[in-house]
């Protein structure tokens, strides 16, 4: 019955948020509290709440996983990610322990522990939001993810000493996980494409990353990670995390109605909170300045900044262990992160692109890997996002076109293409100093076959605001995305799965009447 009444209020308030433009996931929260306050009318409402909580850990190291999936581990061994991370944990913890002590009375040690929870940025809502805009790879989600996972790995040894507890000596044996991957690549390979698929994604994230690792006195979140990056390089990779979306996604749910479900706040717990949903700001100003320290551009520093200006379910998991009683006020400062948090990153690159002039300024002179190419030299044919349909369509064309370009926003994926003898460089289609720099006096015509609606409609945008005449054309999965395509400048916009009936027709068409005088 319980499941009932909340799968009832999840649904009913996160459709309400989604028609007011904001994410789902702010509905559940809503949810969450609702039917916490509903809880002293009908004990149905809150019944089995153990098992709400399981499907909410499921949820997270499902995430986890798929984040894992996605991730190439060297992006997080990078200066700006350990020197970022690092820098941010001290300075927050240095500023907000002695404030926590002086303003709220309170003994030094539990500042100090509020203030390590307050630290942390949330990886269930970064790693959403950055999944939902498509933005994972591309390179400030992938700074972002990185000083999430380091700021994971800071809560795992807090938690560790907070509990008095370590790691038994069989955790030695995670050493040895890379001599595992051929064989995790075998299982891939041989679970096809159906519900094995899916059975495999669950073993790895649930049962063997998660109470494996709890086994060995390590982290279950951890786990999950762990081994989804093991097998993020597989080509099937992405497969296996689009099939793994819709249970990560329902159990997701659980989480979110978890922590409002928790309890609702008194008048102490609510003035904390509130005080910490003022100084949030602060959070993502810190984060700013420390990524164009090492000479990020004001763009990526920016949209990685705003990722992570959100408190974490992390710190709650840290209270849980070692300030049980503040679990309630730190559950309220998350839950109203996450309120301001979630629609300015819906909105993060429409406000990038007022806050352009004034932040660009503060760019280092240096040069990092996220620059970006200022002229196009002699191309004439540009392709805009390699993926699987940008690749196609590159490599049908530099058949007959020697000046072709390709421009990708994931660093690691064009240089891959470099690899295999492309011309791809990194750029990003939604970073307006991009194109206010960008020359392409030969220029002709463009494919934009990025992933997200977002990017081709700024792209088309932009061409023509600079002039551009040429012949432009995308694709996309809906008729409503392509009519906002041509709206913003592309000559025509096709709908990808009609095309590729009308492509198989006419290979078909082919076969059966083969023109005189062709091969057969």
């Amino acid at each position: 019955m319980s499941e009932a009444i909340w799968i009832t209020f999840a649904f009913t308030l996160g459709l309400l948020v989604k028609g007011v433009g904001l994410p789902p996931l702010v509905g559940y929260l809503a949810a969450g509290f609702v039917l916490s306050g509903l809880s002293g009318f009908t004990p149905l409402v809150v019944e089995d709440t153990d098992v709400l909580s399981h499907i909410a850990h499921l949820g997270v190291l499902l995430l986890l996983f798929t984040v894992g999936l996605k991730l190439k581990l060297k992006s997080v061994v990078s200066p700006e990610v350990i020197g970022g991370s690092l820098l941010h944990f001290g300075i927050t913890c240095l500023v907000f322990t002695p404030g926590i002590h002086y303003l709220a009375g309170l003994d030094w040690t539990t500042a100090l522990l509020l203030a390590v929870a307050l630290s942390f940025s949330s990886t269930v809502l970064a790693a959403k939001v950055l999944e939902g805009k498509r933005e994972l790879r591309a390179f400030h989600g992938r700074v972002a993810i990185g000083i999430l996972i380091m700021q994971d790995l800071i809560a795992l040894v807090v938690m560790s000493l907070a509990a008095g507890k370590t790691p038994s000596e069989w955790a030695l044996l995670i050493f040895g996980l890379p001599l595992l991957r051929p064989f995790l690549y075998r299982l891939l390979d041989a679970s096809g494409h159906d519900e094995l698929l899916v059975l495999l994604g669950l073993l790895l994230a649930l049962v063997i990353g998660g109470l494996g690792f709890e086994a060995v006195g390590l982290s279950s979140e951890l786990g999950a990670l762990i081994f989804g990056a093991m097998l993020a390089n597989h080509p099937r990779s992405q497969e296996l995390s689009k099939s793994l979306w819709s249970v990560k996604e329902i159990f997701l749910v659980g989480f979110f109605l978890q922590i409002g479900i928790g309890g609702l706040p008194d008048t102490n717990a609510l003035i904390f909170a509130l005080v910490t949903a003022l100084i949030l700001p602060l959070k993502g100003i810190l984060f700013f300045f420390l990524l164009l320290l090492f000479r990020l551009r004001a763009r990526s520093s920016f949209l990685s900044s705003l990722s992570l200006t959100n408190y974490s379910e992390f710190g709650l998991i840290v209270a849980s262990v070692a300030l049980p009683e503040w679990l309630i006020p730190l559950a309220i400062a998350v839950s109203l992160s996450f309120l301001l948090s979630a629609p300015l990153n819906r909105l993060a690159h429409p406000i990038y692109e007022r806050l352009a002039s004034r932040l660009a300024p503060l760019e280092s002179r240096n040069h990092h890997p996220d620059e970006q190419p200022i002229s196009l030299g002699d191309t004439r044919v540009l392709v805009m996002g390699m993926g699987r349909t940008g690749t196609a369509a590159y490599d049908r064309l530099r058949e007959d076109e020697p000046r072709l370009m390709g421009l990708d926003s994931d660093p690691a994926k064009a240089q891959k293409h470099s690899d295999e003898g492309r011309n791809v460089v990194f750029a990003d289609a939604e970073d307006t100093t991009f194109w206010e720099g960008l020359h392409m006096p030969h220029l002709e015509a463009v494919i934009l076959a990025m992933n997200d609606i977002e990017g081709k409609v700024i792209a088309a945008r932009m061409l023509r605001k600079k002039g551009f005449t040429g012949y432009v054309i995308a694709h996309t999965g809906y008729a409503d995305e392509a009519e906002k395509i041509r709206d913003a400048g592309a000559d025509d916009a096709f709908l990808t799965m009609s095309e590729t009936g009308v492509a198989l027709a006419s290979h078909l068409n082919d076969q059966r009447h083969p023109v005189p005088g062709s091969a057969a």
